[in-house]
């Protein structure tokens, strides 16, 4: 779906996730909690228990993550040689933070995305034989 068919009046995709707003009428309540998905959004009912985000965002930002702590491990440990404690020390708590921080939009991102791209779940059609 282009952008343009979306809704009259809806943010983007990254404007929706960094606001946490709903996917149907663009209000800033899809969140119960903190990264906790409400059952229905308050302003228009619309019920988000029908996409599976899932565990995909945690995945996603592990590995991307990951990547730019790793390469900053590496420049550090080649420009400096600190010692290993001191790693530790840098890149444990960086890594969490910014997985904790990043958690909340990358699921908004993925629901919103489901959302407007309508995955449901998948369903096999039977005939009237009741064979797929």
């Amino acid at each position: 779906m282009a952008d343009a068919q979306i809704l009259k009046g809806q943010s983007g995709l990254g404007q929706a996730a960094l606001f946490g707003e709903c996917p149907q009428c663009g209000a800033r309540t899809p969140f119960a909690g903190w990264i906790r998905f409400a059952d229905r959004c308050r302003s228009c009912g619309h019920d988000f228990t029908v996409y599976n985000v899932g565990d995909g965002p945690a995945a996603f930002l592990i590995l991307i993550l990951g990547a730019f702590v790793c390469a900053g491990a590496i420049t550090l440990q080649l420009a400096v040689g600190p010692p290993f404690w001191v790693h530790i020390l840098i890149w444990v708590p960086l890594t969490s933070a910014a997985v904790i921080a990043s958690m909340r939009t990358s699921k908004a991102a993925m629901l919103i995305h489901e959302a407007r791209a309508q995955v449901l779940e998948g369903r096999i059609d039977h005939d009237a034989a009741g064979k797929p």
